[in-house]
């Protein structure tokens, strides 16, 4: 049986892919259900997962499938098929912390003819406390073409640590990254500090000093100097394995 909020997720995602084909953003989600943060949304999505209503399709950021819909949501529910509708997906790739395009299903080709490019990995990133800067590749990995920007050299982390977490993006995770030297405020972008460390983080400008900024309440914003602060490159991509 679901919660109250979990039916209401779950209708509010059928009804904007019967609607637009793709689905809501954690935003939109949130502002939908009343929500205080976007961590609530990851909750109830993973509860609908586990209970076999949703799947979260691997290596695409933000991507939905409903499986089935519950008995009592057949007199919510339009077209055919109405208690067991065909299953529904698109993906969203995540290209912009602000706002994520949507590629509809219909004009997704098929993964087997989807051109890819290889890119190097560059090793681990934090999304937590700072490590030790990236400076070596530790393998390749094949990225769909889609995924990347039409212009600027591209590279690969694993993320470590849960500091953007309502971002949607966790521990394990492979960021795509294209690099530059530039961001705008409210990028995510990987930022070295002092030449030591590198983060993955928002970057704010604030009274002539750098904000690095966590999506995770549990870590404190780092306030720094302009100096101690590098963008290396800003988030383009996001790979999940489940």
């Amino acid at each position: 049986m679901l919660t109250k909020k979990q039916l209401d997720l779950l209708n509010f995602i059928h009804r904007r892919l019967q609607k637009d084909g793709v689905p809501p953003s954690f935003d939109e989600m949130k502002v939908a259900l009343d929500l205080r943060s976007k961590s609530g949304i990851h909750r109830l999505i993973t509860a609908l997962e586990e209970r076999g209503f949703i799947r979260r399709l691997a290596h695409r950021a933000r991507a939905i499938e409903i499986l089935r819909l519950p008995e009592n949501m057949s007199s919510t529910v339009d077209g055919p098929g109405k208690n067991q509708p065909e299953p529904t997906s698109a993906a969203i790739e995540f290209t912009s912390p602000r706002a994520a395009p949507a590629i509809s299903p219909q004009n997704t080709p098929p993964a087997s003819v989807i051109a890819s490019l290889e890119i190097p990995v560059m090793g681990r990133i934090a999304a937590g406390v700072p490590i030790e800067a990236i400076n070596q590749i530790s393998h390749q990995i094949a990225i769909p073409q889609t995924m990347l920007s039409s212009s600027g050299k591209h590279y690969a982390l694993e993320v470590r640590g849960d500091s953007m977490i309502n971002a949607g993006i966790n521990d394990g995770d492979i960021v795509v990254i294209r690099e530059t030297d530039t961001a705008d405020d409210g990028d995510i972008v990987v930022a070295l500090i002092a030449d030591e460390e590198a983060t993955l983080k928002r970057l704010f400008r604030r009274n002539g000093a750098i904000a690095l900024e966590a999506e995770n309440p549990a870590y404190e914003t780092r306030i720094l100097a302009p100096d101690q602060v590098k963008v290396q490159g800003r988030l383009v991509g996001l790979i999940r394995s489940y």
